[in-house]
């Protein structure tokens, strides 16, 4: 009897299962679903709020009725089906949706094609375009690239944007090249339109990617799509303002804990979490403002609030309280992104995300932990609490890594789009890709190229992360540009005292001279291997080419005519240990700013601060060559050497750009000339009026390129201990230095 009973019982239930599969009701999860699959749906175990893949439906306000107007949001499978049209290639990834071999046979090269006659074009994605063509990726070779970008204006797809470009889709299908979005990429900021804002394009983007800003994890296409930030039409091109932490507080709390100041939308989606937001505000250390005066219809939809609201928000300054808050409210608007993400990024405001769904700017090289606090909508009451109980030491890390993220990915239109093109790059040449340290960690994944090496050990920025030191012995590279017609010619006499140098490994002269190269018992007999290279085209640029000769760390770069001795030598590469990122040496210069002609000037008198230590008596480490040979623009190298001027400068440039720090000059016992040899083509050179006007005008034009001044003053000198100190010369380790 029992037995029939329990027979009974599990064939009901097993009725009631097929029952609710039939009518849709019950799911069951994927079985072999993957931790990076819940992580890509947003699960975070060492987040503060659990993340869920699907926003909740909203509830209405209470006073709005449950019509058709208000009505605008549509079912998941109503979206499915929006979107169908523009993802196609939903399931697209770089494996199955791109052309590897175009970019094996040439490189990574990036194509813009021609800007047709008549059609209009907006000024961010002209910016977008320009920072393409300056880039060491640009090709104008459809035949070389490996990926190419259209010349039509992608960037707002909103129909009611003055900015909408029509009939994009025949005209993108119409394009010889476009073989279904093969290899191509598409820039987007605003895509839909009201009431429903939905990710709809308006055009069928084929097989190509994405780097769209707002958009949603259920149409992110990992490792094929590029998530990027939301940016202004007035943020600028290059450059860009760093960031407004100018030092650290302890303990770091500001005038406020938590602030806000934006639009309240009272219809429609997006209006839910800005809404709820007087819940949370005090007026206190916790600002949360909002208006509805926005539009033109504002007060035919103006609730009860709405004037108590306007009121509020006008008191306070956004500004001063973006400034003075400790953590900035980062509500979805009408689309997941937000501009207020980039203005707290920039003020150190650690930023509280409240955008269910959105996939974060550039998420998948990106640890947004390390400098966000990722909030969940459904629990917007829970924000105060949160935020309160984040320890000093996570504030200031936070907020440390804020300014960090902005000045190496955010601040300019230029290094969000290289950023893009690096990320992607890294995915085509996976052997070749960064580590998350690399794009987490200064000076970032910009500056830090995985061509140079895998082994992060080998770069001079992650010693001390590693827990090791630069290999303790240099390689000195003279150049030299004059012929070897006597014996006491100062490169000889040069060449005799560094090789007596006990860190000395080897000896390389660049021979840039127009004469033949001199036999080899005219160079004298050294302690440590001498190689002479002849000079690749007998340019300036080739002093600074990565030359595999050079298998120490550090170099020791020497014009022919550098008078030093070997004491010198020694102390200037013991400092550099020290500080193996930047350039230390002897001859400094600086820079100002010349406020009569309005551009930047060069001097060469010595007063009390330096900007630059130049490389005719310098010691760096090599990856700077490999740097300024695959970094900078062909532009700016073909400038140096046509002028055979200002490679020293831009040298300086470039470390300063990525360490974001001054050279370091060390003590010498003569002062440095820039000439010694009455007779030699270096002298004529130094001596020619026009040599001084030159180097003014490779400040400037160096400034424009890099989008400002990336050189920073200095007042500090390194001088051995002991120095000029009254005891015993015999006493003093650098004794040499001393005398006259």
């Amino acid at each position: 009897m029992q037995a029939k009973k329990r027979y009974l019982i599990l064939l009901s239930a097993g009725a009631c299962l097929v029952l609710l599969f039939c009518l849709g009701g019950l799911q069951l999860p994927a079985a072999g679903r993957s931790r990076h699959d819940r992580r890509r749906n947003g699960y975070r175990p060492d987040q503060p709020w659990p993340h869920f893949s699907d926003p909740l439906h909203p509830f209405l306000p209470w006073d709005q009725p449950d019509t058709e107007e208000y009505n605008v949001h549509i079912s998941p499978g109503q979206k499915r089906d929006v979107n169908a049209g523009v993802y196609k290639g939903k399931r697209c990834r770089v494996d199955s949706c791109f052309d590897f071999s175009r970019c094996h046979r040439n490189g990574f090269k990036v194509y813009v094609y021609p800007q047709q006659k008549g059609e209009k074009i907006s000024e961010s994605y002209q910016n977008i375009l320009s920072a393409i063509e300056g880039s060491r990726f640009y090709t104008s070779d459809p035949g070389q690239a490996c990926l190419f970008v259209l010349s039509l204006d992608t960037l707002d797809r909103d129909q009611l944007s003055p900015q909408y470009v029509h009939n994009l889709k025949t005209k993108v299908q119409s394009l010889p090249l476009w073989n279904d979005g093969r290899n191509h990429l598409i820039f987007n900021l605003y895509s839909g339109t009201w009431p429903d804002y939905t990710e709809e394009l308006g055009f069928d983007i084929g097989q190509a990617m994405l780097a769209k800003a707002s958009i949603s994890t259920e149409n992110f296409r990992p490792n094929f799509d590029v998530s990027i930030p939301l940016f202004s039409k007035e943020h600028p091109r290059t450059g860009g303002d760093r960031g407004f932490l100018k030092y650290n507080s302890i303990p770091p709390f500001r005038k406020y804990m938590l602030v806000f100041k934006g639009k309240r939308y009272l219809t429609g989606i997006g209006s839910d979490t800005r809404n709820a937001l007087y819940h949370v505000h005090n007026a206190e250390d916790v600002v949360l403002l909002t208006t509805c005066k926005h539009g033109k219809d504002w007060q035919k939809h103006k609730d009860a609030r709405c004037d108590r609201d306007n009121a509020e928000y006008d008191k306070y300054d956004y500004k001063e309280m973006l400034h003075n808050s400790t953590f900035c409210l980062v509500p979805r608007g009408r689309r997941l992104g937000s501009f207020r993400f980039l203005e707290a990024l920039q003020a150190a405001c650690v930023p509280v995300m409240l955008s269910n769904g959105w996939e974060l700017p550039f998420s998948e090289i990106i640890d947004w932990n390390t400098a966000a606090v990722i909030g969940d909508e459904r629990l917007l009451l829970q924000i105060p609490t949160t935020v309160r109980s984040i320890h000093q030491d996570k504030i200031l890390s936070l907020r440390q890594q804020t300014q960090f993220l902005w000045e190496a990915y955010f601040s300019s239109v230029e290094k969000i789009v290289l950023t893009t093109l690096e990320i992607i790059q890294d995915r085509v040449l996976e052997h070749g890709s960064r580590s998350s340290l690399m794009w987490n960690s200064h000076p970032g994944g910009l500056f830090a190229l995985p061509q140079y090496s895998g082994y992060l050990g080998d770069f001079p920025f992650y010693y001390a992360t590693l827990g090791i030191k630069p290999y303790p012995k240099f390689t000195a590279v003279i150049h030299a540009v004059s012929p070897l017609v006597s014996q006491s010619q100062p490169i000889l006499k040069l060449l005799a005292a560094v090789a007596k140098s006990q860190y000395c490994a080897q000896i390389i002269v660049l021979w840039n001279c127009d004469k033949p190269l001199p036999a080899k018992q005219r160079w004298p007999a050294t302690s440590v291997p001498v190689i002479v290279i002849e000079g690749e085209n007998k340019v300036m640029s080739s002093r600074f080419l990565p030359y595999e000769t050079i298998v120490t760390d550090a170099v020791l770069s020497l014009d022919e005519d550098t008078v030093l001795s070997t004491t010198e030598v020694d102390f200037a590469f013991t400092v550099w240990q020290s500080f193996p990122e930047r350039i230390v040496g002897y001859p400094a210069r600086s820079h100002f700013w010349d406020s009569n002609k309005e551009r930047w000037g060069y001097t060469s008198k010595w007063t009390n601060d330096y900007s630059m230590v130049l490389t005719g008596a310098a010691i760096y480490h090599r990856y700077y060559h490999h740097l300024y040979t695959s970094y900078l623009p062909t532009s700016l190298k073909s400038m140096v050497d046509q002028l055979a001027n200002c490679e020293d400068i831009l040298m300086n440039f470039l470390v300063s750009a990525v360490t974001k720090l001054p050279p370091i000059k060390v003590t010498q016992k003569k002062q440095y000339k820039e000439t010694m040899m009455g007779q030699s083509s270096r002298a004529s050179r130094w001596a020619d009026p026009d040599h001084f006007a030159q180097r003014q005008t490779c400040m400037n034009k160096f400034a424009s390129w890099f989008g400002g001044m990336p050189l920073v003053h200095s007042q500090m000198r390194l001088d051995p201990v002991l120095f000029k100190d009254q005891v015993s010369i015999l006493r003093k380790k650098y004794r040499d230095i001393e005398r006259l």
